[in-house]
């Protein structure tokens, strides 16, 4: 068969087409990704993903043309600070501030400055774009509003206001909602239609159960994560959603209702995650992204451990669409020759070795 792009490998797995390999994908932290350029002598771009045949994909976005919150010199756009918290081997950027935290009104959220997509310049999306070879898979926005409700509230408040607070609640993703399809619709429009995929979020499951019930998903999330998956195929890209965890009593409304095309990351150690069950239910109606496990295989198996793990996930997905990648970002603690193994193995794989 023709060798193809990784652009090309992504767009004929949507399609349920043939490919010349399995398509791939690549997440990981800022201190894993430095050692693994380090070790591959590729410090820069794309040379990484070239060495190691990844098919990630080119992400374009708008400039901010502001440097803080109007308010507050040392928020984002959304009123956050952050601060960074060392943990040994690497870095997270937490927030350090809650800007909503003590409002306890309608009013008082409404009076909130709330960014605006007038804050942004769009054009460099166009420009980019109109240069861009075609070699990779273009992606473009995204919506991720709990977790930006979190930040602003503060984690514990957040979900208070789901049950307790429902005004409150309904007021936030209103101006995050209404911030974001206007911020998107700029996006996919200077785009041009060449924005292939949308990245439309929330983390539904947590380790050993969903975080929501089904109920208050549908009252709070699911008809705007429907109005914005419909936003973005409207402009012909696909809708690529992200949820950790035990998510599956989602899964029937994300599909029939949001309309999603793309599943990751597959934590298929959580309950009702199990890659046998996902593939005979779903495989139908999604391209499943993820499977390799960064919690335990890849920072804490071995070599053969990684190696077995990348050709039974591949196994289970023969008759499925499936893009090989970790499920989720690899950690700094994760050691690169596992890594190294997992590509090096689905490429066997594709091969039929």
């Amino acid at each position: 068969m023709q060798t193809m792009t990784p652009r090309e490998r992504w767009i004929a797995v949507l399609q349920g087409k043939r490919t010349d390999h399995i398509p791939t994908d690549y997440w990981a932290t800022a201190e894993f990704d430095a050692k693994l350029r380090k070790v591959v002598d590729a410090p820069k771009g794309e040379v990484l993903f070239d060495k190691l045949h990844i098919d990630r994909p080119r992400w374009a976005w708008p400039k901010w043309k502001l440097t803080h919150h109007p308010d507050d010199p040392q928020a984002d756009q959304w009123g956050v600070r952050k601060t960074t918290i060392d943990y040994g081997t690497g870095a997270y950027n937490e927030t350090a501030s809650n800007p909503l935290a003590a409002m306890e009104t309608v009013a008082q959220i409404d009076n909130f400055r709330w960014p605006t997509p007038d804050d942004f310049d769009y054009t460099p999306i166009t420009q980019q774009l109109a240069d861009d070879d075609g070699h990779r898979f273009i992606n473009g926005g995204g919506y991720e509003p709990f977790l930006l409700y979190c930040c602003m509230r503060g984690m514990e408040q957040a979900y208070e206001d789901l049950l307790a607070n429902p005004d409150i609640a309904h007021a936030v993703l209103t101006h995050i909602f209404n911030f974001f399809y206007e911020h998107n619709r700029r996006i996919l429009e200077a785009g041009r239609g060449k924005i292939d995929c949308f990245y439309l979020a929330e983390d539904l499951g947590g380790q050993s159960s969903p975080l929501f019930s089904l109920e208050v998903y549908r009252r709070f999330f699911r008809e705007n994560q429907r109005k914005m998956a419909a936003l973005a195929r409207s402009y012909g890209a696909a809708v690529f959603y992200h949820t950790d965890g035990s998510a599956r009593v989602f899964l029937p409304d994300l599909i029939e209702v949001v309309g999603i095309q793309i599943l990751n990351p597959l934590q298929w150690r959580c309950p009702g995650m199990e890659l046998p069950e996902l593939v005979r239910d779903f495989s139908k109606h999604l391209t499943f992204h993820g499977g390799i496990d960064n919690q335990q295989t890849l920072p804490f198996g071995t070599v053969a451990d990684v190696r077995k793990e990348v050709r039974w996930v591949a196994g289970i997905m023969k008759t499925a669409r499936w893009i090989c990648a970790p499920c989720h970002n690899i950690q700094a603690v994760s050691p690169v020759e596992n890594v190294l193994a997992m590509y090096e193995e689905i490429g066997l794989v594709s091969q039929g070795k």
